[in-house]
């Protein structure tokens, strides 16, 4: 946290400056374009417990979002990951639950205290009751809110004009995706923390950074009313169907700058001369995308204005290249302030004189060194080298000796100067006054600026997700209230594009009616956990609003998508990998509803066969039979014991990976097709990962030991993989040897018995 103090008033008090603390800058309060993401909200959070419930509100202090939220406190480490706050404001008096992390800032616990919070929100909305916001008196919601209020009225309190309602939402508007669900399947970051490989990173082709955002939001919140999505799939036929209207939308799209933030910014009175010239150039372009998007397109959300007024305003105020800052004279364009023109049309004379004085005092003296400078502390003077200093007129005044020259002053320059500078004092306070008129009025019309930015935000938006559509061969789901899931040749949409120079080869997902649970066996490598994503990423695509990559999709809307795919060691936190697993599971099983998508790799892996056997199948027991829960479910497994349950229970489907098998080869298909694998081919995946050869050939024994006595015995050779002995224990050379008596040899005799040596021992 950065304090940030300035100089207060003109005038010393006791012979010093009085100073105040303006701003106080932390992570969540940040405004300066520099240090923000562009493409992603900055949120400042704050987090209140109470028992087994929790309220979130957040704020986006530079582009005036402010929402709140009541939630179970299971819930709130998925919406906060949803959030991704910068910075989270809790009370020092609770504990955040694990796994919550970020920029903590704990505040005293009465800042919390309903009475107050309740004041302040009152106070700031300058209203009488909060009900009109959906909120209850001391609620815990009014409490979470009052304490952003309180927190931006100390840090921040320019920030505070900004926050002109509270929006209160519920879970239950969007789809919920828990923190491990987002992760598996890489929704806005890939499992390494890159944006390129994930969901957000393949759809964005959005250009504003208000674009940027709102497509973020998206697809972190797929919805849950047809109505909503049908709507926003209207959006996107209109840009898929138009191909030269989206490319034109797009070019006109390219030169606009934030236009939400730099509203913020004139609201907060925190612009500067360039924030004013990015909004003039941004609104010029407004006509032209007015043009492009006729009226009667289906496309974006209501009216949005080309706000002509604002527009003409900045034309006729600011100067085409204003200074960066109000330190600087030049900021308002010549013809828009009589007084101001007045100003430097009187000192303009004044200023020619200054500019002509170096060459007439020059011709006047016949000095060729003669030069007129300036700087802060003598103002205006004329120099002349040392040589020719002699030769002065004598109307000169000596001001200043130097190594190698002398500098003078003249009374009628002096006069000049006075006007000059006294002028520069006037130009840069009314400058000043006239900038700060013009950001009031275009505050007045903030409603209107900041909803033609969300327009525009909406339009980049959908003509992104036609983009993604036309170029990745995407069609327009039929996303109804049913509960079927029926996707015909679906593909991964982001895997899809890392192929290089192979053909995506795409799968069905259809449930039939009565399927429940689809058990899936076959290879790894083979493209299970792929197939199990894209189910995933097709359902979530379609209820935010996108086209999706299959050849055709009916869904029945998902209230919720869970995911149990691979092992994140959360060693940290003192949990074994099937510990998490296990966690993560019953999350799955207490929470699902018969509207939910469940996807299920390897349950069970993480402990002794038998254990993980008796799981996964009393998993796939209580999911079937339970009449609250019976939710579509894809469960991929090697344990091939649970293709018997297609047999036991009604609702259990096997689906395999195709397998082709040619001279001791073998070629993964990517194709699921119905029944149930019966091999693993564990140990061609091994191979084909380079394990030394005796290492395989050992595995292909000891595997056909197991399959003939049905896993119970594999039997020892001790020889295998001992290294033949380079002397064995007794020899028959060596006790010839010991037996000896090389003295008592002659050399014939020693040749001969070498000689039957050889013979004897090296056949």
């Amino acid at each position: 946290h950065v304090a940030i103090c300035e100089q207060v008033g003109d005038q010393p008090a006791k012979g010093i400056f009085p100073r105040k603390v303006v701003r106080v800058v932390t992570p969540g309060t940040v405004t300066e374009p520099g240090l923000l993401p562009g493409d992603a909200n900055n949120y400042l959070t704050a987090v209140i417990l109470d028992g087994s419930t929790a309220s979130v509100s957040y704020t986006d202090v530079t582009t005036g979002e402010f929402a709140v939220t009541e939630l179970p406190l299971e819930a709130l480490r998925a919406e906060l990951t949803r959030l991704h706050p910068a910075e989270i404001l809790y009370s020092d008096h609770q504990t955040l639950p694990d796994g919550i992390t970020g920029h903590l800032t704990a505040l005293p616990s009465w800042k919390f205290e309903p009475g107050k919070c309740n004041e302040t929100l009152l106070a700031q909305f300058k209203s009488s009751t909060l009900d009109g916001f959906g909120l209850k008196q001391n609620s815990l919601p009014v409490r979470a809110a009052g304490v952003i209020v309180q927190y931006l009225k100390e840090t921040q309190p320019d920030a505070l004009n900004l926050l002109t309602t509270l929006r209160s939402y519920s879970l239950n508007e969007f789809m919920t995706l828990d923190a491990p669900t987002r992760r598996n399947l890489e929704l806005d970051e890939t499992l390494r923390g890159d944006r390129k490989g994930s969901l957000l990173g393949t759809l964005d082709f959005s250009i504003t950074p208000m674009g940027k955002r709102l497509m973020h939001q998206w697809v972190s919140q797929p919805l849950l009313q047809v109505a909503r999505i049908v709507k926003r799939q209207d959006g996107v036929q209109y840009f898929v169907s138009n191909g030269m209207i989206r490319a034109e939308l797009r070019d006109a799209l390219k030169p606009l700058a934030d236009l939400e933030r730099l509203v913020n910014r004139v609201i907060a009175g925190q612009a500067q001369p360039r924030d004013l010239v990015a909004m003039r150039n941004t609104l010029g372009q407004m006509p032209k995308i007015k043009q492009v998007i006729s009226e009667q397109s289906s496309a974006g959300s209501g009216k949005w204005s080309v706000c002509e007024e604002q527009y003409s305003l900045l034309q006729n105020a600011i100067d085409d290249d204003p200074p960066a800052t109000l330190q600087n004279t030049g900021v308002i364009r010549a013809g828009y302030s009589t007084e101001l023109d007045g100003v430097i049309e009187a000192s303009k004379h004044a200023r020619d004189w200054i500019a002509n004085l170096e060459g007439i005092e020059r011709e006047k003296t016949g000095i060729k060194t003669l030069k007129v400078g300036y700087n802060k502390v003598f103002g205006y003077f004329i120099e002349i080298s040392r040589g020719a200093a002699d030769r002065a007129p004598e109307n000169y005044i000596r001001k200043q000796t130097l190594v190698n020259a002398e500098r003078f002053i003249t009374p009628e320059m002096k006069e000049y100067e006075t006007l000059v500078l006294n002028a520069e004092e006037r130009i840069k306070e009314i400058e000043t006054r006239l900038f700060r008129e013009v950001c009031a009025e275009l505050a007045k019309a903030a409603n209107t600026l900041l909803t033609t930015a969300r327009a525009i935000a909406e339009l980049d938006v959908l003509s992104a997700l036609g983009e993604a559509a036309a170029l990745g061969g995407y069609n327009r789901p039929e996303v109804h209230e049913g509960s079927e899931l029926e996707i015909h040749e679906g593909r991964h949409p982001v895997v899809e594009q890392y192929l290089k120079n192979d053909r995506y080869i795409p799968n069905d997902v259809i449930f039939e009616k009565g399927e429940v649970v689809r058990v899936i066996t076959g290879p790894n490598m083979a493209g299970k956990s792929t197939y199990l994503r894209q189910a995933a990423l097709i359902v979530l695509m379609a209820q935010m609003g996108s086209f999706v990559p299959a050849a055709s999709a009916k869904i029945g809307l998902v209230d919720r998508i869970f995911t149990r795919i691979g092992a994140q060691d959360e060693i940290h936190a003192g949990q074994s990998t099937f510990m998490v697993e296990m966690v993560e599971a019953a999350n799955i099983l207490h929470h699902a509803t018969s509207r939910s998508l469940l996807i299920l790799d390897e349950i069970g892996r993480g402990t002794s066969t038998y254990d993980g056997l008796s799981i996964a199948w009393g998993i796939i027991e209580y999911i079937h039979n339970h009449p609250q829960l019976r939710a579509k479910t894809l469960f991929a497994t090697h344990y091939h014991e649970l293709t018997q349950l297609a047999d036991l229970l009604p609702g259990i489907r096997n689906y395999n990976v195709a397998v082709s098998e040619a001279d001791n080869t073998v070629v993964f298909l990517h194709k699921i097709i119905p029944g149930g694998a019966d091999r693993s081919y564990g140990i061609h995946v091994a191979q084909l990962a380079g394990l030394p050869a005796p290492v395989i050939g050992r595995a292909n024994e000891i595997m056909a030991e197991l399959e003939k006595t049905s896993g119970r015995a594999v039997k020892i050779n001790p020889q295998a993989a001992q290294q033949a002995a380079l002397f064995p224990e007794t020899s028959p050379l060596l006790d010839e040897l010991k037996e000896l008596d090389v003295n008592a040899l002659s050399p014939i005799e020693a040749l001969n018995r070498l000689f039957e040596w050889q013979r004897k021992f090296t056949k």
